[in-house]
């Protein structure tokens, strides 16, 4: 295998160092699958990159996107990275906008600039899709929560925007620090389920410039515990809507995540409710931390 380039980025990141890790791999059209897991599981982030080619195709660029354990179709914080990656390194000037081909279709990335240099990037993600409805009493045990400490004013639910995840309410931010996933009990409880995954949040937030707090936990996937994931807050984005939770059928919200494993992030949601249908958009930052190869 000859040396191959790559760049590691820090998405939904405001400095370096923070938000969620992402290695993109700028020249993979001549691996295989097989090496491709092989090197995701090497560089051992929640997910890795491959961009297959330097020439659009049908307006967008074909990437594949695997964790540590296997392939995903669609996931948020590594598709806004590789659009960046993307900008910076193989397009090479200012673009309004760059389009990933992925497993679940085309996805858009819009890149705002100053002074040249992207500063925050959106994403278009599919329309969102409800699923289950699940109890409380199925949840809490996994969560090791009691049951009142889920927001019983709202559904637990699956919700999809291209890969599915179990959107959980809860009360306080004290009930979304103290949470200690059993693994066991989430795989006998998905077994059946679409979702593998579950997002949980809370209305409380560190900063107050903020409206919520979050975890996402996807021990199926290889993944303990994310700490930004723009797939989950797409679905997130969508719930918030479907279930008016703040009121409105529209909603712009900012989102911490990742401050219990020590990556502080911050995700912008917008969401609406058009011709029947939600759009959701994901944004934030992206910033290079290195570049280099593999031999």
């Amino acid at each position: 295998m000859p040396p191959l380039n790559f760049c590691i980025v820090d998405v939904f990141a405001e400095e370096k160092y923070a938000g969620n890790q992402l290695a993109v791999f700028t020249d993979a059209a001549g691996l295989s699958t097989e090496e491709m897991q092989a090197i995701a599981k090497e560089v051992n982030f929640s997910e890795t990159t491959f961009i297959q080619s330097s020439t659009p195709k049908d307006g967008g660029y074909d990437v594949r996107i695997f964790t540590p354990a296997c392939e995903l179709p669609f996931a948020g914080h590594p598709t806004l990275g590789t659009a960046y990656v993307l900008q910076q390194m193989v397009i090479q000037q200012p673009v309004e906008q760059v389009n990933l081909n992925l497993k679940v279709g085309q996805i858009p990335v819009t890149i705002a600039y100053q002074n040249q240099l992207p500063t925050e990037l959106w994403m278009q993600q599919n329309p969102p899709t409800f699923g289950t409805v699940l109890s409380a009493e199925a949840i809490a045990p996994i969560l090791s929560l009691s049951t009142d400490e889920i927001d019983s004013r709202f559904p637990i639910q699956e919700v999809s925007t291209g890969v599915p995840f179990i959107i959980v309410p809860l009360q306080s931010l004290s009930a979304l620090q103290r949470i200690r996933v059993n693994s066991d009990r989430l795989f006998t409880l998905t077994e059946h389920l679409e979702a593998k995954d579950i997002f949980v949040f809370c209305p409380e937030t560190r900063n107050p410039a903020n409206q919520f707090s979050a975890r996402m936990f996807a021990p199926n996937m290889g993944i303990a515990e994310d700490p930004a994931t723009g797939s989950a807050n797409g679905c997130f984005a969508g719930y918030l809507v479907q279930h008016r939770y703040q009121g409105t059928e529209n909603i712009d919200v900012r989102v911490e995540q990742g401050y219990e494993i020590g990556r502080p992030s911050l995700l912008l949601l917008h969401a609406e409710l058009m011709s029947n249908q939600i759009s959701v958009k994901v944004g934030g930052n992206v910033v290079m931390v290195a570049k280099g190869e593999f031999v």
